[in-house]
């Protein structure tokens, strides 16, 4: 029955579960999943193997790509809240993060994690809802003595941006940080990331107990940093400018330029056990669940 689902049968799911809004002229496959409070519109495709969650949105032909099977690995999952654009395209077996937003007329071949919003052919990730973009000096003034940094709070519980002194000579430039001082903490660890192709996302955890403190020492690159509150998104570009993220933040980091070279100095070496990489586990561990 995967193709023979008419608008009358969509028409017709709506009444199984109150609360949802089912255009008459969208098309719902039987075996698909709609739970209470979505709204899908006119010409909206949803084929079998598509799972829509809790109050999401599809907009008016927007289109769930149909598989050869829906087995495990081909069934999307759109989970509570997130917005799919008008006139956008979801291949099969992806998963739409909760509250994440599909831009009109994007076309999502990866999975989108929670709260990203995404736009583009292919889509990438432009921005987080509810983050806000944190305006940062570029440099000091070049007369600031080497000593004399300036450190930048921010909304995010304990994150900071720390601008360091750049100094100039015609022999080349030079920009210095001390831990302990500049950086507060001593690294036991530090690793680069580099060659990342522009709509890659790096991140996406947090840390129980390690400290990182962040330098895109090449190119430009964006984090967006959330202490389960609040979120900002705040931009590196050069080796004068650092970015603290103190344990149980969660960090991602995205918009990568072509030539960016990301060096991250860790507090503790290397543990799996550190890492919260589910968003929902580490919203019950800071208590914003």
């Amino acid at each position: 029955m995967g193709h023979s689902a008419t608008p009358f049968a969509a028409q017709l799911q709506a009444t199984l579960l109150p609360g949802r809004s089912i255009d008459p002229l969208a098309f719902v496959d039987p075996s698909a999943h709609v739970a209470q409070d979505c709204v899908i519109k006119s010409g909206a495709h949803v084929c079998a193997g598509v799972t829509l969650e809790q109050g999401s949105y599809v907009g008016a032909n927007a289109v769930f790509v149909d598989a050869p099977h829906t087995g495990p690995a081909t069934r999307t999952r759109v989970m509570a809240e997130a917005w799919i654009g008008p006139n956008s395209t979801i291949y099969a077996g992806l998963t739409i993060g909760a509250r994440a937003v599909v831009r009109p007329g994007s076309v999502v071949n990866r999975s989108v994690p929670p709260a990203a919003i995404v736009e583009g052919n292919p889509a990438n990730i432009v921005g987080y809802v509810g983050a806000t973009d944190h305006v940062v000096a570029s440099v000091l003034p070049e007369s600031a003595p080497i000593g004399r940094p300036s450190v930048q709070a921010t909304p995010v519980k304990g994150v900071t941006v720390h601008h360091f002194v750049r100094v100039h000579d015609m022999r080349g430039n030079l920009t210095v940080g001390e831990f302990d001082r500049q950086v507060p903490f001593n690294p036991l660890r530090y690793f680069m990331v580099f060659d990342v192709p522009s709509r890659e996302t790096r991140g996406e955890h947090a840390h129980h107990k390690c400290h990182q403190f962040l330098i895109c020492v090449r190119g430009s690159c964006a984090v967006m940093a959330d202490d389960g509150v609040n979120k900002i998104e705040i931009p590196l570009a050069g080796p004068d400018r650092g970015l603290y993220l103190p344990p149980l933040t969660w960090g991602v980091q995205y918009k990568y330029s072509a030539d960016a070279m990301l060096l991250v100095f860790a507090s503790d070496y290397y543990d799996a056990a550190d890492y919260i990489r589910d968003y929902a586990e580490f919203q019950s561990i800071v208590g914003t669940a």
